[in-house]
């Protein structure tokens, strides 16, 4: 999950299916740390179209975005965060397991949100941007 304002990512989590549980997992671990989002948008996956997933978000009256079918565009911070992922570390090693990979993607999510700074964000870090929106 990222935070569209500063591209901060909020939660995130691995797995080698399509089931709804794990996006569930990230929703409620972002919605405990950080709070309830007014809109929640998502691609038309699978996992985000289910009743199981949906009704984690109208339960709690949270509105729901979700992209055209075939729109990465409609989504394009998260999509260029994935492109950003691969290109600036995924493609640079060889992974044998998933733990390999949910390590290197943990390595590149603190590097993402603490240290890569962003033009787009006046070249502060997302957790800078996120957190300066948030006091003030």
């Amino acid at each position: 999950m990222i935070d569209w304002f500063s591209r901060y990512i909020l939660s995130w989590k691995i797995s080698i299916s399509l089931e709804a549980d794990f996006c569930i997992e990230a929703v409620e671990e972002a919605i405990e740390r950080y709070g309830e989002p007014e809109i929640f948008n998502t691609d038309q996956g699978t996992q985000f179209t289910s009743k199981k997933f949906l009704s984690v978000l109208i339960d709690r009256k949270i509105k729901i975005s979700m992209d055209g079918k075939g729109r990465a565009l409609d989504n394009v911070f998260i999509e260029r965060f994935w492109r950003s992922l691969k290109q600036e570390k995924i493609y640079m090693m060889i992974l044998n397991t998933v733990t390999e990979a949910k390590n290197a993607i943990s390595d590149y999510m603190s590097f993402y949100n603490e240290k890569r700074m962003h033009q787009s964000l006046e070249y502060l870090t997302p957790e800078q941007m996120y957190f300066r929106k948030n006091i003030v």
